[in-house]
């Protein structure tokens, strides 16, 4: 009768069918229930069979009771055979699936059914290079939406992220940024050419699936180099225990790693209701839009969250953010001073419920960033520091400590944090285009190249990408190939002040006023009306920007050049009691020199104060000799330097700098004693004049880039 042959047939096949049945029913969004039934279908027909088989027999006559069977006309050794062949097909295609299963080549997608399968991303040929990295390393690619409702889209991105923040605390393992990891959102890509971009080799992708009070939650870990699957899981759980679930799906990823960590699993803070933790996630959602109106609905959603639960600190910690983001310097309307008090009071709160809160730090940090006088911000290092020791994957704290040491003479730690950036969050564009610029002030040109060459690798066609050439090209002075690049940039993104600001810079290094004063802004329009001999409208408008606190250093410049000293003393006096006061809240430490220090100087000089010239000329050795020390290296701090000179009295030297400054691509108009009045007492020497026929020369060679005529030197000023 076969009885246990047909045991085992049973059983393979009802395995074989069930894999079916959960394969096409999850990609057909049918209910949870309806895989239980099919479950509860096999599971009672399997009894059933047994009692069949051990009842009836097959026949030459067809099936009949085995005690109706005459003994010698058995055919249950034919009968045996066939069931055996039958096994082992079924066995076959079985051990087949087990393996496709537990082998899947690299290459296979990773997105849904349903998604879209065109790639809009280009990664790195493998064959390039190998990037090096740890072994404990790994991506999380945002987990895919499985929901019927694609609006839960922002639920299954805040699953993978909140893993990922779990993961980045672990110190001994390197995690691919946010940013990075979630460029390969809805793109079909062979992981290994993800591990390879991000430099990791290890990837977790999973899938997301909310249907009312439930949540189903499949993780999978693969291996790059081979697309070896070192495990997965699935949890089907209620909505209130999805916070549970992200801590084991992070202790169970770190288990498989064999971190040193064990003995301390991540954990997070839970608010009291899914409600709240939605609002936390679509806030947090809109918040990297980073526009105006993306930040008030992100402020409006934290309200409510923090409405629903006052506990919960990282949507107090968020809602600080969004208040200091929401402020006149950076993308909203709320004046400062009241953006800075208010946040200060959501911090607070953060940090008192959660002491180890890497996003209350953070905002801390921001805060601080963010003062009025800039040496206060210089408290704002230590708590990013102590962010970043939390969750080194807090690409924004890491950019915003990098701007603060920037500005006080710590290019080489401003460096070092954008190469780390770049390195664990290599799709982060700020990181990118600030690397660049770091290089570009340290004279850095070869590395600046590759890190654009990687950028427009990886974003092709970007207005952005031709931002960052046009950076490259400004900063070895080849403003004529600047132009059109930057032109064609601020075409694509027409709202982009930097483009402007770019634009117009070059512009004015060419002479070319007239254009500078038909842009939609305020960017260099002083010196254009100043150059064009309009003293009068550029005096206006400097005290103007100068009054509503949007560009100070105008009025120094206007007054500096033009030989205006006693107005100039007038007007720095009325505002700060001393020079020690003033280099406090402007340092002027990321580079690039600071000509209103040295133009007080000449001031202080020419008004007969020596007591406060000297102090001037100490406080500008000392910035000076700061940013060479940290490696600064271009043009601008070269005029710097040439004006210091002057001042003290070693023209040799103050020409030797103005030499290098004017091949660096200086430029700031045909007769250099226009930029550098201290000069002045050069006119007529040899050597001077012959610089400044060079400098006349380059802008003659870039202007005929454009098509523009030549300038000459009007040589009876």
């Amino acid at each position: 009768r076969n009885v246990f042959r047909v045991g085992i047939a049973y059983g393979i096949t009802a395995w074989l069918l069930a894999q079916v049945a959960d394969l096409l029913l999850e990609n057909f969004g049918a209910p949870d229930w309806v895989m239980k039934a099919v479950l509860v279908v096999l599971l009672i027909g399997f009894p059933l069979a047994i009692l069949f088989a051990w009842a009836y027999e097959m026949t030459p006559e067809g099936l009949r009771k085995e005690g109706e069977v005459n003994q010698s006309r058995s055919i249950t050794t034919q009968t045996g055979k066939k069931l055996d062949r039958a096994i082992i097909s079924v066995l076959v295609v079985a051990v087949a699936l087990l393996v496709l299963d537990r082998f899947r080549p690299a290459e296979n997608s990773t997105v849904a059914p349903g998604q879209n399968q065109d790639s809009s991303l280009t990664v790195p040929d493998p064959a390039a290079g190998e990037l090096e990295s740890e072994d404990k390393s790994i991506a999380v690619l945002p987990f895919v939406n499985m929901s019927s409702d694609p609006e839960q889209e922002y639920f299954s991105d805040g699953i993978s992220e909140e893993i990922l923040n779990a993961l980045a605390r672990v110190k001994e393992l390197k995690v691919a940024g946010r940013t990075s990891s979630f460029a390969f959102k809805g793109q079909n890509q062979d992981l290994r050419q993800i591990g390879e971009a991000l430099g990791v080799n290890h990837i977790l992708e999973g899938s997301v699936r909310k249907a009312g009070d439930h949540v189903r939650i499949t993780a999978q870990l693969i291996q790059v180099k081979d697309g070896f699957h070192l495990w997965s899981d699935t949890y089907d759980r209620e909505l209130k225990d999805v916070f549970a679930i992200q801590d084991e799906i992070a202790n169970a990823i770190l288990g498989q790693l064999k971190t040193a960590l064990l003995d301390a699993p991540v954990a997070t803070q839970a608010p009291a209701s899914t409600v709240t933790y939605d609002l936390y996630l679509l806030a947090k959602q809109n918040m990297r839009e980073r526009t105006e109106s993306s930040l008030q609905t992100a402020a409006a959603q934290l309200d409510r969250a923090i409405a629903l639960d006052p506990g919960f600190a990282p949507a107090l910690a968020q809602r600080a953010v969004a208040e200091l983001l929401l402020s006149v310097d950076e993308y909203g309307t709320i004046p400062n001073e009241q953006s800075r008090r208010n946040a200060k009071l959501w911090i607070d709160q953060a940090l008192e419920l959660g002491k180890d809160l890497d996003e209350a730090w953070a905002a801390l940090g921001l805060y601080w960033g963010q003062a009025t006088n800039r040496g206060e911000r210089l408290n704002g290092i230590e708590p990013l520091e102590r962010a970043l020791a939390i969750n080194p994957n807090l690409t924004d704290a890491s950019n915003w400590l990098q701007g603060i040491m920037a500005d006080h003479g710590r290019l080489r730690d401003s460096i070092g944090i954008l190469e780390q950036m770049v390195e664990r969050d290599p799709l982060y564009r700020p990181a990118l285009s600030n690397l660049i610029l770091r290089y570009c002030s340290a004279g850095q040109f070869d590395k600046a190249r590759d890190v654009h060459g990687r950028a427009s690798t990886l974003f092709a066609d970007d207005p952005k990408v031709l931002a960052q050439e046009a950076m490259i090209m400004q900063f070895e002075g080849r403003k004529g190939d600047v132009i059109p690049l930057v032109r064609e940039a601020w075409t694509q993104l027409p709202n982009d002040n930097g483009f402007r600001f770019t634009y117009a810079l070059n512009l004015f290094s060419l002479r070319n006023y007239e254009e500078v004063l038909k842009l939609n802004g305020d960017e260099f329009r002083v010196a254009a009306l100043q150059q064009l001999g309009r003293t009068e409208e550029a005096t206006l408008l400097a005290y103007k920007l100068a009054a509503s606190g949007q560009d100070i250093p105008s009025v120094f410049h206007l007054l500096g050049r033009s030989g205006r000293y006693a107005e100039l003393v007038e007007f720095f006096e009325a505002r700060w009691a001393n020079l020690e006061d003033w280099i406090t809240e402007f340092p002027s430490l990321s580079g690039f020199g600071h000509m209103q220090l040295a133009l007080m100087a000449h001031a202080y000089r020419s008004v007969g104060n020596e007591e406060r010239f000297d102090t001037a000329m100490r406080l500008l050795e000392e910035n000076l000799s700061t940013q060479r020390r940290q490696g600064a290296n271009n043009y601008v701090l070269l005029e710097s330097e040439a004006y210091f000179h002057m001042l003290a009295g070693d023209e040799e030297l103050a020409l030797d700098k103005l030499s290098e400054s004017v091949e660096g691509g200086y430029l700031f108009s045909p007769r250099l004693t226009d930029g550098m009045p201290a000069l002045q007492p050069l006119e007529g020497d040899p050597r001077f004049e012959a610089i400044q026929e060079r400098n006349l020369e380059i802008i003659n060679r870039e202007r005929a880039k454009l098509g523009w005529e030549p300038i000459e030197l009007d040589r009876t000023l």
